[in-house]
């Protein structure tokens, strides 16, 4: 069979950047493949004054209302549906997506099941029917995440999940890069830092979408554990399969393990694409 084209979508403050030693090595073994950037993220971003302003004002930090306070799940997934169109001109694809970028494919495969040909969720939210990710993060399961910790700003009253990427606090940097990056060589971390957008809007997080067996239930799905994840913690991982397929289990999820971080994509990126690759040729 011909392979599909691949498409990578990054999850909150990332951009399609992060996908950059992945996509070399998956294009150089001649596969066709694209990373895109999510709403309100990458070229889309828009950032608040408050992080550039001088003086500093730590309270405006905390107040000042997110440029992209306006982008949901709607949205996200609208635009992912314009990017795979792009990319699949009309026929399946597959979508790799991280973090929170599996919230809008998991919508987008439920309202556009014949766009996508296989579902790969690399530690990535993969919400039950009428669930939103905001539940999984706040849940009992999620304990010792350290994204709540490092936000400096109250989501509900900016509209986003909000980093201060200019502190030089040694304590809360490090706190960040554990958060996403515990097993990258701290210079690139230091890097991807400096490549992040500093919002995230709130309402992705916020969006569920309704699963059937004919849309989201009925796509060939596989999840990319990873073990030493600070972000989406292990147990939550461990929900979303189970939860998935008890809810179609005619359609059981195939499972591969990695002993990563939470952007494997940095740290191993040789291993993300050869499980990408191999994981398609089976699809």
């Amino acid at each position: 069979m011909t392979a599909t084209p691949l498409l990578f979508l990054h999850g909150y403050w990332h951009g399609s950047w992060c996908w950059s030693e992945v996509i070399a090595k998956v294009t150089a073994a001649g596969r066709q493949a694209v990373a895109v950037d999510m709403a309100g993220h990458g070229l889309y971003a828009r950032r608040p004054a408050c992080l550039s302003q001088r003086p500093f004002d730590p309270d405006a930090v905390a107040t000042e209302p997110s440029p992209v306070a306006g982008v949901s799940l709607d949205e996200a997934a609208e635009l992912l549906i314009s990017q795979i169109g792009q990319i699949g001109h009309g026929g399946p694809v597959t979508v790799v997506a991280h973090s929170m970028g599996g919230t809008v494919l998991t919508r987008v495969a439920q309202h556009a099941p014949d766009l996508v040909g296989h579902m790969v969720y690399l530690t990535a939210f993969m919400p039950a029917s009428d669930v939103p990710a905001l539940a999984y993060i706040q849940s009992d399961d999620n304990e010792g995440e350290l994204v709540g910790p490092s936000l400096r700003a109250d989501p509900t009253v900016i509209g986003a999940l909000r980093f201060d990427l200019a502190s030089q606090d040694t304590a809360y940097r490090h706190q960040l890069r554990q958060a996403f990056f515990g097993d990258v060589d701290p210079d690139a971390a230091e890097a991807a830092l400096g490549l992040f957008s500093p919002d995230a809007p709130v309402g992705i997080a916020l969006g569920a979408t309704t699963l059937t067996r004919g849309g989201w239930g009925s796509i060939p799905r596989t999840y990319v554990t990873c073990a030493q994840d600070m972000a989406i913690r292990p147990a939550v991982q461990r929900r979303f399969i189970t939860e998935a397929d008890a809810a179609f289990p005619d359609n059981p999820t195939s499972v591969v393990a990695l002993d990563a971080s939470h952007s494997p994509f940095l740290s191993m990126p040789d291993q993300v694409a050869d499980i990408v690759t191999k994981l398609d040729r089976r699809a």
